[in-house]
């Protein structure tokens, strides 16, 4: 049994369901330890309680800051900064961790401090998101104006850089990789379990999943479609026409995902790729400075799985021409359900990189299901 540490962004939920995916896949092999921040403490925590063999503790961590229900980015970079200035007096206690507990493997989904801790204290690395695409795909396919935003972001990925002795990268999506690039393991999103093995039906519904800054105009739009939609995201709210207002609920989320007949939703890597992998079609409405986002709405829009438009400009008609076309989008997705499902290779790099340091269990004990 090995002992691998795992860091995980806070921001959002994408980054710790994907963790959430590979700690079932790989518990019952290994002792794992998760280190995170902000939503995704709060989601992994309530996983894994005190009674769990997970065990979840907090770092500091990078948060996006909003001003008036939209993304300051001005704030956002400014925080980043400021850890990034501060990151000696994060770092040493993590490494001290690091070198006192001796694991055998530290895992970074886009979280810098214990990869730079393992570091000081001679511990592999393996880098396992979804932001490297930025850097190791080649995006030519992209609209003009997504390309220079992508360019411009690796940057920041370049700068994040944790000197990683793999990289692995999750996306529903897999355009060639860059030259350079070669060594870089493509996996397709990681999915929750309650959602790798299930069957899929057509409800009369389409399920909604907003921000909480989305603009109260677009949730008009939606309410005044005329079609049963379940909106999750804004918190409980009174049922208004044919739109209810549902709690985040996993449970409920999880049927609701897989008995709707139509997603229109925010385009977090995590989302689109359980939507599409159970066959639905999506209509993508990105922050429009929420730039990753916007990537991931257009590679929607290039599997031929449907549309988008950023959530400050959307109209009402772009909404009808979607669900009027939705069963084309559907019928785009038939047959392609493994396309959309990279936890067993994700599980096979991941015991890869253990076995060439000698710490992991035969290849015949991965999960492959």
């Amino acid at each position: 049994m090995s002992t691998i540490f795992y860091s995980i962004m806070g921001e959002g939920r994408g980054h710790a369901a994907r963790a959430r995916t590979i700690v079932e896949e790989m518990r019952s092999r290994h002792r794992i330890v998760l280190f995170t921040s902000h939503d995704a403490l709060a989601f992994l925590s309530k996983q894994y309680g005190e009674s769990s063999d997970v065990e979840v503790r907090e770092i500091p961590g990078l948060k996006f800051h909003y001003s008036e229900k939209k993304l300051n980015l001005i704030k956002t970079i400014n925080h980043g900064l400021g850890m990034w200035w501060n990151k000696e007096k994060l770092i040493a206690p993590l490494a001290e961790v690091v070198r006192d507990e001796k694991p055998d493997l530290v895992i970074s989904d886009f979280e810098p401090l214990l990869a730079r801790a393992a570091h000081r204290t001679n511990v592999p690395v393996l880098s396992f998101d979804h932001q490297h695409f930025l850097v190791a795909y080649d995006l030519s396919s992209l609209p003009s104006r997504l390309q220079w935003w992508a360019k411009s972001m690796s940057l920041a990925v370049w700068m994040f850089g944790i000197g990683q002795q793999k990289t692995v990268v999750s996306a529903f999506y897999k355009p060639p990789l860059r030259p350079g690039f070669e060594d870089v393991v493509q996996v397709g999103p990681l999915l929750r379990p309650t959602i790798r093995n299930r069957e899929t039906t057509t409800g009369d519904f389409v399920l909604s999943y907003l921000r909480r800054q989305t603009p109260e105009r677009v949730v008009d739009v939606l309410v005044d479609l005329g079609v049963p939609i379940r909106i999750y995201g804004l918190g409980p709210r009174e049922p208004r026409g044919s739109a209810e207002f549902c709690e985040i609920d996993e449970d409920s989320f999880t049927e609701a995902l897989v008995n709707c007949s139509a997603v229109i939703a925010a385009s977090g890597n995590q989302l689109c790729g359980e939507a599409l992998h159970l066959g639905k079609p999506m209509f993508a409405i990105p922050e429009g400075k929420h730039f990753e986002q916007c990537i991931n709405a257009s590679f929607v829009k290039e599997l031929g799985a449907g549309d988008w438009a950023a959530v400050e400009e959307v109209k009402r008609e772009q909404f009808e021409e979607f669900l009027a076309d939705r069963e084309t989008y559907r019928q785009n997705l038939t047959g392609r359900r493994a396309e959309f499902d990279g936890t067993p290779a994700a599980v096979a790099a991941i015991e890869e990189m253990l076995c060439q340091s000698g710490t992991s269990v035969t290849s015949e004990s991965v999960v492959t299901r």
